[in-house]
Order: structure tokens, then sequence, then C-alpha cells
């Protein structure tokens, strides 16, 4: 899987951008605020169609203008797809996939994967619960369309039930039909419980592997899902709670709860592990996000670093980089230093300047030999 050519009109500070890389790794550099995330967000919206950065698309699109376009050619199984991505300030997206409008975003989930790894990422173990579920439905997303299907189904059960417990405070006789929602929520919150658990005991044994390997065998890590509840339990643990979501106004029970621990020799690293246990066990879950990605769908991911190379010391800039050899990659960095130091040949060389992606392949690729 490898994505081929990527064009953008009026994509942030971009007026017109033709971008043709490479099959490896991809390097954008130069001075911040120039443009190099923005490439990197433009992907992953074709990928997902929303943006990492932002809820509204009116904010991708280029000051001054009232649209915006994206095109992404993608190379997957000796096949060729095209999607189109039309951004408009007043209205809602709209998406093509080979010259064909989609629907619903749900059909463009998984044509592409996306693996997105940015400094905020290192933080995701010390971070709340919605972050690590947030790390789970996106992956499954991409990976399951009947996943995608019922976890949207259960927020929007959700939501209604929460509305409906609401409403009830001023017209108790609405409490008759809240039985009608709980029954839609059992049956999509109990499938999207099954198959978190089904994602986290193929994801537990990848990561243990490859963070003993970065740690040298030093430390075992070890992840479980946390549900607030089991599926055989969810029915009867949401009708015992009934009079609390009363009270409180809110569905207190299901998958919307839970979390994912991460534990070193008992201790939770949540809560108790240090900086550097932290940011490791985040690294080890992005690679083994890559990993699991490969063995589910026997093919590589497009990989996108946004300047997280500059957040990690030397040893782990090694075993990132390390891994990533055989993924198409896009790193955004504002210097080549990392790479010298690691010895990594650099494959795909693009200076960005205020907007202008300049390709600077022979120099710098004779430079960086030279620097080693």
């Amino acid at each position: 899987m490898r994505i081929t050519q990527l064009d953008l009109m009026n994509f942030r500070n971009y007026e017109g951008l033709h971008l043709v890389p490479g099959p490896g790794t991809n390097i954008l550099y130069g001075q911040n605020a120039q443009g190099k995330t923005n490439v990197l967000e433009s992907i992953y919206m074709c990928g997902t169609a929303r943006s990492h950065r932002t809820s509204r698309d009116k904010e991708m699109i280029r000051f001054g203008e009232d649209e915006s376009h994206i095109r992404m050619l993608l190379e997957r199984n000796d096949l060729t797809y095209r999607i189109d991505m039309h951004l408009k300030k007043n209205q809602a997206k709209g998406i093509a996939i080979n010259g064909v409008p989609i629907r619903r975003v749900s059909e463009l989930y998984g044509l592409v994967n996306i693996i997105f790894f940015s400094p905020e990422d290192l933080g995701l173990i010390k971070r709340g619960p919605a972050e690590r579920r947030r790390f789970i439905d996106f992956e499954l997303c991409q990976l399951d369309k009947v996943y995608t299907s019922h976890l949207v189904n259960y927020n929007k059960v959700l939501g209604e039930r929460n509305q409906l417990l609401k409403d009830i405070a001023f017209e108790p006789s609405l409490e008759a039909t809240l039985s009608v929602w709980d029954q839609q929520l059992i049956r999509y919150g109990t499938e999207v419980i099954r198959a978190r658990e089904r994602f986290t005991d193929r994801l537990k044994d990848i990561i243990k592997d490859i963070h003993s390997n970065i740690t040298g065998g030093r430390e075992v890590l070890e992840i479980s899902y946390e549900a607030d509840t089991g599926p055989e339990e969810f029915a009867d643990r949401l009708l015992s709670r009934r009079d609390q979501d009363l009270r409180l106004k809110t569905t207190c029970t299901g998958p919307h709860r839970d979390d994912l621990a991460f534990m070193i020799g008992g201790t939770d690293l949540r809560k108790f592990g240090s900086q550097g246990q932290q940011r490791t066990a985040a690294l080890s879950l992005k690679l083994s996000e890559i990993e699991m990605v490969k063995q589910l769908i026997g093919d590589t991911p497009v990989l996108l670093l946004d300047d997280v190379l500059s957040e990690l010391d030397t040893s782990r800039q090694t075993k990132l980089l390390s891994v990533i050899r055989s993924t198409q990659t896009f790193i955004t960095c504002t210097g080549l230093d990392e790479f010298v130091s690691c010895r990594f040949p650099i494959d795909h060389l693009f200076e960005v300047e205020d907007g202008t992606v300049t390709r600077k392949n022979e120099t710098a690729e004779e430079s960086a030999a030279e620097s080693v």
C-alpha cells in the first residue's frame, strides 16, 4: 500500500501543491509554520475524512477562499484508487472514490490504513481514558467496517438515552420508554465490547515483544482491556444502575467508560509510571499498531510522523526508524540531524517553505552520505 500522488488546492496555506512521494521514507523538512504538518493533515483527511487538529472543515480552507480540494492517488493490491475530497465553508464535505460520490464516511474507512504519530501521542499513557478508547476505536474502524457500524449506532443510541434521562426529570412518564433505548444500547454495546476484547488480546502479545526489544529486555509491558462491564453482564448492570442514571441524568454503564491498562511489574504506568516509562510504552504501542495492521491486512500501512523524532532520545529514534524501513512513511522535521546521527538513509527529501514544497533528493543524499 502506498500513496503515489497528492494534489492540494486552497488547503491551509497551500494555493496549489502537486506532490509525488516515493515508496519509502519521505522527509519534509523546514522551519516551523511553513506547511509541513498541513501535508500530513491532508493525507490523514483522505483516509479518515477528518482532521487530527480541528473538527471544523472551514478552518482547513485557505484564508480568503470558499472551498478546498484534496486529491490522493493510492496503489493497493495492484489496483489504483483515487480519493477526492471537497471542503466547503458552509456545507458538508463531499467525498468521492474513483469519481463515485460516497454517501457515508464509513465507506472510506479501510481503503487506506493510516497510522499517525505526533508528540502528543507520547502522552497517551498518562492522559485520560477517553484518549485510549479513541486509540482503540480509530484502529478498529479502519480494520473492521462492522465495528464501525456498531460503534456509530452505539454512540447515537447513547446520546438519545442521555437526552431522555434529562427529559424524564421534567416529564416522569417518559421513563416507560427507557427500556426501548436500553435494548438497543445493549445490542450495539455488547458487540463493541467483544471487538475491543479481541483487539486487545491480539495487541498484548505484539506489544510485549516490541517493548522488550526497546528496553533491552529490562522491562515486561503488560496491557489489558478494562471493560466497565462484560458483554454478558451488560444488560443486568444497566438495569441495576437505572436509579443512578436517572439521578445523574446520564448513562453510567457501558463501553463508553472503558479503559486500557499498562502495567510493568505490577505498577500501573497510567498513575505511577515515570515519564520515561510512559513515553516508551506509548512508542511501543504505536510500533505495535504498525505490526498489527500488517498481520491483519497482509500489507503495510501508511505511517505519518509529525515532528516526533525531536521528542525521542537517540536510542528510541533508532528503534523507531529501524521499524519503518518497509513502510511508506512521511516524516516532518526542522532538520536532518536525527537521520544523520542514526545513519538512516534518506530516500526522498522535500523542503517546505511558505506553502511551497521543493524536492531536494540528490544533493541531500550526497550531503547526508558525506556527513556520515
